[in-house]
């Protein structure tokens, strides 16, 4: 704004009242004026876009504007702008500021100088604020960016400031440490004696002088994490140079006391990771029971276990194993909050202690983090890596009143999560210490069944839907327990996945599968191909592909009898290791499936990489493509993609007449159900197998 020229934007459609207040500025002694005259609201936006106009006078009674909206337009297009509004003295519905008639030539100019004089002190006085916030701002950025805590009080020795470190330090946001005492904020004790430490800015507004820490002082924060400060304190004076209150500064000094404390920091944490280990989680969990207990909170434990880890590690090397031991830390780690613990147990075990929390659902949410956080694969040295996790959770004092039980409790959950399918969490109930008994007596059971030969294969028949004949077999192998009786897969698989015991079962069944095509061959029957499911953990195991070579020369089987089922999931888990191995077999002449297509990660772009041979759709779907439309659509979709990828489909679960008919009418090749036969013992699907044409049975099993 000029200080000497008064720019004035006359906005009056009248053109008698525009020249008397034209005049009237014209002839003002005390102040220069310079007006511009519109009759339109228009034309004065137009103008107010140009240059910056000092004071406008506004007629609110205009021909394409009237009322409160013409002055809304002029104040959004001129905001710093003096807008004063002329208006008849019978006008009762906008403030007056300035009569039109008369018009007062002396009194107009007064006006309009004080009002504009006033203005520009307003300008001035805002600057000023502009300039003390400017100063207050940079002191605000300083402190925030220095590495040691600042924090002051009144005289009084309550708190008036602190910096973010000492919010960090002290545990106390700014808003809410305002006004609080200052022994509650900065909580200090002797690191010796643990007796609390003499205030320090008590000490400098007492004394008047800058004042330090004693030494081996202790800050304890306000969740009770302690930390070793070192500090001083200095008084505050007002104008008068009277004491007004005190500023304190320190700093941790913890990683200058680390090296003494070394030992014992290795002592309670994992060397491969830096987490806290066994024996730091137990002290912690007493802790957390301890407070629990006294504060009427519930702790939750968690025990994570790596699903298929050893997999990893035994066929890429304990180097990867490591790395990705490394990288499952750091995403667990920013799952949990500051005040939580999170510990590597040993092998690929973690737990996870949340100190304290109000219900049992807290710890659901933090498990569904944790289990959505390892969701995305590891890149680890080159190789793309999925790893899922088991997690058994435990509440205290619900499942236990001391740190034993809980953990125990803890880790029986997570055993049940793996028996429910793995990645996922379950909760401990009092009867899963049952189960785990019962499942140390079927992992026992399983020893002796191996050593005694109590496992048994049956096979199902596999339909070529075009002619009706037998094209092929799925070998599955049930367990003859001489007190139980005949025992399904569902029932022990999971266990002697998780023992270990899968490995020696699965070349059995391989074996035995392949034993039985030399009889069936030997007794002159037409023997079709057998597949034979292999888990993760038999894939990944050391030689399988050699054990594979070696069995079919002992059994003196030619490969294209032997066929091989896999999951998405084991193929995934590492896609360049499975792509490798599966290779070898192919050339071996050995043929692949991918088995329970659909269910699991279900990339398409995999089809190509890996060599299979056949794609069999998962049950879950056959069963449902006469009812859900989706389902039927997925279907149809899968026997069309195999069919130009020149792969077989085969559809288990075919259990109706009306599946049969969908399945013949998308052209899939081979339907598996009980629609055909269920699984049989070795001598009566022998009898499906006909000598005379040297080919499969004859007689079409369905029509």
């Amino acid at each position: 704004m000029l200080s000497d020229l008064t720019t004035v934007l006359l906005i009056e459609d009248n053109a008698t009242d525009a020249s008397l207040i034209q005049q009237a500025l014209a002839n003002a002694t005390d102040s220069r004026f310079k007006v511009e005259w519109v009759t339109r609201l228009a034309e004065a936006l137009k103008r107010l876009e140009l240059s910056p106009i000092d004071v406008v006078l506004l007629d609110p009674r205009l021909p394409d504007c009237e009322g409160v909206g013409a002055f809304d337009q002029v104040f959004k297009a001129a905001p710093d702008s003096l807008i004063l509004l002329l208006g008849a003295a019978d006008d009762e519905t906008i403030v007056r500021t300035v009569t039109k008639a008369p018009v007062d030539t002396h009194w107009l100019p007064r006006a309009l100088h004080y009002v504009n004089t006033r203005k520009a002190t307003e300008h001035v006085l805002r600057a000023a604020e502009e300039a003390l916030f400017e100063a207050k701002e940079r002191a605000q950025v300083t402190l925030n960016s220095i590495g040691d805590a600042v924090l002051t009080t009144d005289l009084q020795g309550n708190v008036t400031y602190l910096n973010l470190v000492a919010e960090e330090m002290t545990g106390w946001p700014r808003e809410e440490a305002l006004g609080h005492p200052l022994a509650e904020v900065f909580r200090i004790i002797d690191g010796t004696t643990l007796q609390p430490a003499t205030n320090p800015a008590e000490r400098a507004i007492r004394e008047d002088r800058t004042v330090g820490l004693a030494a081996d002082c202790v800050l304890i924060r306000r969740d009770g994490f302690e930390s070793a400060i070192e500090d001083s304190s200095a008084p505050i004076h007002n104008r008068l140079g009277q004491v007004s209150g005190a500023v304190i500064v320190f700093r941790d000094v913890t990683q200058s006391r680390a090296m003494a404390q070394k030992m014992a920091h290795l002592a309670q944490h994992d060397f491969l990771t830096g987490l806290p280990n066994r024996l730091l989680l137990t002290e912690r969990l007493a802790q957390a029971i301890g407070l629990a207990h006294r504060h009427k909170k519930q702790v939750a434990l968690m025990f994570l276990d790596l699903d298929f880890f050893k997999h990893i590690n035994d066929s890429l090397g304990h180097a990867i194993g490591d790395r990705l031991l490394q990288s499952v830390a750091a995403r667990l780690a920013g799952c949990i909050r500051a005040t939580d613990t999170l510990c590597r147990q040993g092998g690929d075990e973690f737990v996870v202690l949340l100190a304290e929390i109000e219900q049992p659902h807290d710890a659901a949410h933090v498990a569904n983090k944790l289990l959505n956080t390892l969701a995305a694969p590891h890149m680890i040295g080159g190789h793309e890596l999925h790893v899922t996790l088991s997690i058994g959770i435990s509440i205290y004092p619900q499942d236990g009143r001391s740190v034993d039980t809980v953990m125990q409790n803890a880790d029986t959950a997570m055993y049940h999560a793996k028996a429910s399918g793995r990645n996922n969490y379950r909760f401990f109930k009092a009867d899963m210490n049952t189960r785990a008994v019962q499942r140390l007596m079927v992992e026992g059971n399983l020893r002796r069944a191996l050593k005694q030969r109590e496992f048994v294969l049956h096979y199902q028949p596999q339909i070529d839907l075009d002619s009706g004949l037998m094209s092929g077999a799925e070998a599955l192998i049930r367990w003859q327990d001489p007190v139980q009786g005949l025992v399904y897969p569902a029932e022990f698989i999971p266990v002697a996945e998780e023992s270990g015991l899968i490995v020696p079962i699965g070349k059995w069944v391989l074996r035995e599968a392949c034993l039985q095509i030399r009889s069936w061959l030997d007794a002159g029957l037409p023997a079709v191909p057998v597949a034979v499911n292999v888990s993760a953990v038999e894939l990944r195991s050391k030689n399988f592909v050699a054990d594979v070579a070696q069995i079919l020369r002992e059994t003196r089987v030619e490969a294209r009898y032997l066929e091989l089922e896999l999951t998405e999931s084991v193929l995934l888990q590492d896609a360049d290791s499975s792509a490798e191995i599966l290779d070898e077999l192919k050339a071996m002449g050995v043929r692949i499936a991918m088995d329970d297509f659909g269910t699991g990660y279900s990339s398409l772009s995999y089809l190509t990489r890996f060599p299979i041979d056949v794609l069999k759709i998962d049950q879950s779907f056959v069963g449902k493509i006469d009812t859900h439309p989706d389902d039927a659509a997925i279907v149809s979709a899968v026997i069309s993609m195999g069919r130009s990828l020149n792969q077989q489909i085969i559809a288990e679960g075919v259990e109706t007449s009306a599946q049969l008919d969908f399945l013949r009418a998308q052209k899939c090749d081979t339907g598996q159900g009980y629609q055909f036969s269920h699984p049989l013992c070795a001598d009566d699907f022998g009898r499906l197998l006909t000598p005379e044409t040297g080919t499969p049975r004859q007689q079409p099993l369905v029509s």
